[in-house]
C-alpha cells in the first residue's frame, strides 16, 4: 500500500452486501441484480481491488449497520492527493462496484467452490412422503 495510511478514514467503503445478488435494494444492494455477484467476501473484493491497481485495506472487525451479522468491509482509495486517478477506468464508487462485481465470479478461490454442489442432479427416485393432504 503506497498510499497514506493515516487518511484511511477518507477512503471509500465497500461492503460485500453492496454487490450481493441475494440481497434486495432495501437490504443494501447498490447495483443492478443482473450485474451483481452471488455472496462475495471481503477477501475476494480486496483481491479484485488490488488486481485493479487500487490501494485497499480490509477491515474485518467492522459490520454492516443494517445487518450486523455480516462482518467485514474493504476501504479503497480512488484518487491520489493531487486528484489524479489510480485507475483511469474507475472514477466513481458506482464504477468500482460494477468492476468488482464483474471480477469476483472469476476469482481463483471462487471457481473451486462452485464445482461440488452438482451431486445427484440426475434425478432418481423420490424419497419421503408425498401426495395429497387428508382433510
Amino acid at each position: 500500500m503506497d498510499a497514506d495510511v493515516k487518511n484511511i478514514k477518507k477512503w471509500i467503503v465497500l461492503y460485500p452486501i453492496y454487490i450481493n445478488t441475494k440481497k434486495t435494494l432495501a437490504e443494501g444492494r447498490r447495483i443492478n441484480a443482473s450485474k451483481a455477484c452471488e455472496n462475495p467476501t471481503c477477501a475476494e473484493i480486496y483481491d479484485c481491488c488490488t488486481h485493479l491497481k487500487l490501494p485497499s485495506a480490509i477491515e474485518s472487525e467492522k459490520a454492516y449497520p443494517r445487518d450486523f451479522m455480516q462482518r467485514g468491509r474493504v476501504r479503497v482509495l480512488l484518487k491520489r492527493e493531487d486528484g489524479s486517478l489510480y485507475n483511469p477506468a474507475i472514477s466513481s464508487r458506482k464504477q468500482l462496484m460494477l468492476h468488482v462485481a464483474e471480477l469476483v465470479p472469476r476469482h481463483p478461490g471462487r471457481t473451486k467452490k462452485q464445482e461440488p454442489p452438482s451431486t445427484s442432479a440426475t434425478g432418481g427416485s423420490k424419497s419421503g412422503k408425498g401426495g395429497k393432504k387428508k382433510r
